[in-house]
């Protein structure tokens, strides 16, 4: 671009105005910056290789140069993460967390303290704020652990229940329970 004036300061500091109506700053350290003909968009290129936009919406965008992460502030408050592994965060205004991790998993995490994660092949598991954790899988069984027991449910409407002491409960649809002690061995069956 051309340069319609340059002006060099004693702090060493020195700002070129170019014909487009751009200005550009240079600062001793190697950092520069500018200002877009706008006046709003500005490009600041610090030392270190690090990059801060800052938008007409006044959005900014910080690429951290070693990290290889950009940090996207909106002016609503959302912040968006991105780095180099291909992981991209979600914080929200509202304390709200959403994290897409390279393998396309997502978690979120609640301001209430409860977690969602929804993985590739359709699972999603949930953790209360209690600590129980429900899993749902592709296949449509569901999985429940709480700290007394892992109780799964079959689509034929089986559940068969884990006790703490290794003992196991199956109750079939047609009504039969099974009971097995923690070695396996059958306590109780109600074959109908």
């Amino acid at each position: 671009e051309e340069i319609q004036r340059e002006t060099a300061y004693p702090d060493g500091k020195v700002e070129k105005v170019l014909k487009n109506g751009c200005h550009l700053i240079f600062f001793p350290n190697g950092t520069w910056k500018k200002v877009g003909s706008d006046g709003k968009t500005i490009t600041i290129t610090f030392f270190n290789g690090d990059v801060k936009q800052i938008m007409p919406d006044q959005t900014v965008i910080y690429y951290y140069a070693d990290a290889k992460t950009t940090h996207t502030t909106y002016t609503d408050g959302l912040e968006v993460l991105q780095f180099s592994n291909g992981q991209i965060e979600k914080h929200y205004p509202d304390g709200k967390k959403e994290i897409t991790f390279p393998d396309q998993t997502i978690k979120s995490l609640f301001t209430d303290g409860q977690e969602e994660s929804i993985f590739p092949d359709g699972t999603i598991v949930r953790v209360q704020r209690d600590g129980t954790k429900t899993i749902e899988f592709n296949n449509g069984q569901r999985e429940l652990h709480t700290p007394q027991f892992k109780r799964r449910e079959y689509p034929d409407g089986t559940v068969k229940t884990v006790y703490i002491n290794g003992q196991q409960e199956t109750k079939y649809v047609s009504g039969r329970v099974r009971i097995k002690d923690k070695d396996g061995n059958i306590i109780m069956d109600t074959k109908l």
